[in-house]
Formats: C-alpha cells, sequence, structure tokens
C-alpha cells in the first residue's frame, strides 16, 4: 500500500507541475510531450485523476 501511496502523491505533483505551467505559461507539458489529446494523453489525463482520487485518502491520515 505504501507504494502506491508513493505512486499517487508522484502522479499528483506532476499534475500539478503541469496545471503550473498551463497556469503561469499557457503551456501544457503533456500535450507537448504525447500530442494534443492523442489517447495517450487522455490515458495520462485518466490515470493522474485516478492518483487525486486516491490521494483523498490521505486526509484520514493527518490526524494521525
Amino acid at each position: 500500500m505504501k507504494i502506491i501511496n508513493g505512486i499517487a502523491l508522484t502522479l499528483v505533483i506532476i499534475g500539478a507541475i503541469n496545471w503550473l505551467l498551463v497556469g503561469l505559461f499557457e503551456f501544457n507539458l503533456v500535450d507537448a510531450i504525447f500530442g494534443s489529446l492523442s489517447i495517450l494523453t487522455r490515458i495520462i489525463y485518466i490515470i493522474v485523476g485516478i492518483a487525486g482520487l486516491w490521494s483523498i485518502a490521505f486526509y484520514s491520515k493527518l490526524s494521525d
């Protein structure tokens, strides 16, 4: 479970950096690497989104 949490956290950080780039420079790194809305790009967005949902569980660990 610790490995999955680490992977999820890493993906959430990557997603956050991508949004930072979009907000500051209107540059989408995922689109630049994999193409605008290619199937691979959509899969990456889905995986990062799932990682974000998984990370909601981290809130319960804040009180530990």
